[in-house]
């Protein structure tokens, strides 16, 4: 069994500093030459990408409800393989529910399934004795937790620091570090996403330098290495790719042989980050497909050969107007879509292939428009295959997760990519397309790289009759003016209005 040394790095509530202390973490042990391992509890692509980007290793997420909490122990066990240490970021806060069930996990909970140490990082700006009590409390909630020590953050002054290392003395519980008011510096700017990471920005790089400097002067290093190596074996073998395939192969996926010659599959992302879930390009290589990388901000053409094109959740839809202005790829990515090669789009990726976004003409696969609006929509679906796609099966359930405030308008084509909650459809279905607003994680499904590749492998045969469809307009939809003729009616795929967006 792995043995990997590992916390959880935690607080009470969101905007106690608890993702800039563990990027610090990483950064300052990994400069003191150790191997390190980055992951985040939750479905965040942004503070994942920071924490592997800290680390020198991909960022992993561990999300029970995207993977299955069985599967939690595992991902660890691949992510952090030869780490010296791995450090967990949590989600919100301690014990905050990652779903809207009552039966969801939670980053206490996490923490628990991998037998971590849990490190609470207290903002404690506004506090003095009450931090005592505050932790305390958080200790004696769960009686299975292992609250392993306290890092204070925003101390006002060294009087202030007595106070309130003292109150922790009382209580018993270590402080592991302090952190002074502006010692940490300012939160990641979450509007940019991945992309300062995928492409090494020097406010990215100098951001992870900052907190790992302020970190290695604040915070005890060496006991929080030894909190970690105290953790236990994990009780799990490491996830692979590999098992994963076969073991969804022996339920209801199709068991179709590695192809001899592997399709190339261009995947949203640069060779160092893609726009989503690491396994995902692990699983696609697994079941046969050759992964090479197509940036939508900067490639102006599709990688040579591509067979299918994946476009993950991960980019933010601040780079909408981005995507609109690579007129060049836009082009390329809709004669891919209808030429019946598949075309997998979560997330910012259905906006790219819509008609219009806020005005600025996109691929026009869907006739559909779309616009941001001053609403965000964020959580769990739990959602059923409407069509036998790429992705699933129809009728197969799946777990995704939607954080978006851009709308889709109609949410759905005639052939919709998922139901859910009430039965209001949701996403595209046309041809070997499939677009939603819906993000995936495929160590979750792990079938879809599967069908994906058998999809590829196929498509120059069965899809090669459905070049040009579209026509130079586009796919456009029926009715809701699209841009395939002067009236609006086009050759693509035909949508349908429905309910409004229920999230």
């Amino acid at each position: 069994m792995p043995s990997v040394p590992r916390l959880v790095v935690s607080a009470p509530a969101s905007g106690h500093g608890k993702t800039a202390v563990a990027i610090g973490l990483l950064a300052a042990l990994r400069e003191r030459g150790l191997s390190t391992a980055g992951l985040k509890v939750g479905p965040d692509h942004t503070d994942a990408a920071y924490l592997g980007a800290a680390a020198g290793r991909p960022g992993r997420n561990l999300d029970p409800m995207l993977v299955g909490t069985a599967r939690i122990a595992p991902l660890l066990a691949h992510g952090a393989a030869g780490a010296d240490i791995a450090v967990l970021a949590g989600a919100m806060g301690l014990f905050d529910s990652l779903g809207n069930r009552a039966d969801s996990a939670s980053t206490a909970t996490v923490a628990g399934a991998l037998r971590a140490p849990v490190v609470l990082v207290v903002d404690a700006a506004t506090m003095g004795q009450s931090v005592g009590a505050l932790v305390h409390g958080f200790r004696a909630y769960d009686d299975l937790l292992w609250l392993g020590g306290v890092i204070l953050n925003r101390v006002g002054s060294p009087r202030h620091e007595q106070v309130l290392t003292d109150a922790l003395d009382e209580i018993g519980v270590p402080v592991l570090g302090v952190l002074h008011r502006g010692e940490l510096p300012p939160a990641i700017g979450r509007s940019a996403g991945v992309v300062p990471v995928a492409h090494h920005s020097i406010d990215a790089v100098r951001l992870i330098r900052r907190l790992g400097e302020a970190v290695d002067a604040a915070v005890d290093l060496d006991r929080v290495l030894g909190l970690a190596r105290s953790a236990p074996q994990l009780p799990v073998p490491a996830w692979s790719a590999g098992d994963a395939l076969a073991e969804a192969a022996s339920g209801t996926d199709p068991t179709d042989p590695i192809p001899a010659r592997r399709p190339v599959i261009a995947v949203a992302g640069t060779a160092e980050l893609v726009y989503g879930y690491p396994e995902t390009v692990e699983l696609i290589t697994a079941a046969g497909g050759a992964v090479v990388p197509v940036d939508p901000l900067r490639d102006e053409s599709l990688p040579e050969a591509t067979a299918a094109l994946v476009l993950p959740g991960g980019l933010p839809e601040g780079y909408l107007p981005e995507l609109s202005a690579n007129r060049a790829l836009t082009v390329a990515v809709a004669d891919l879509a209808r030429s019946g090669r598949p075309v997998l789009a979560e997330g910012t990726g259905l906006l790219w292939l819509v008609r219009e976004c806020d005005g600025r003409p996109m691929a026009e696969v869907f006739g559909a428009v779309a616009a941001t609006t001053d609403r965000m929509i964020v959580g769990y679906r739990e959602a059923t295959s409407r069509a036998n796609t790429p992705i699933a099966a129809l009728g197969a359930r799946v777990i995704g997760y939607k954080q978006h405030q851009v709308a889709v308008s109609p949410r759905a084509g005639q052939s919709p990519a998922w139901t859910w909650g009430n039965g209001v459809p949701e996403g595209f279905v046309w041809r070997r397309v499939h677009a939603s607003q819906l993000i995936l994680h495929w160590a979750g499904s792990p079938g879809i790289a599967r069908r994906l590749v058998t999809a590829a492998a196929s498509a120059g045969r069965a899809g090669a009759g459905g070049a040009g469809a579209g026509g130079a307009g586009g796919a456009g939809g029926v009715g809701v003016g699209a841009a395939g003729g002067a009236n609006g009616a086009g050759t693509g795929p035909p949508l349908v209005h429905s309910a409004d967006d229920l999230g």
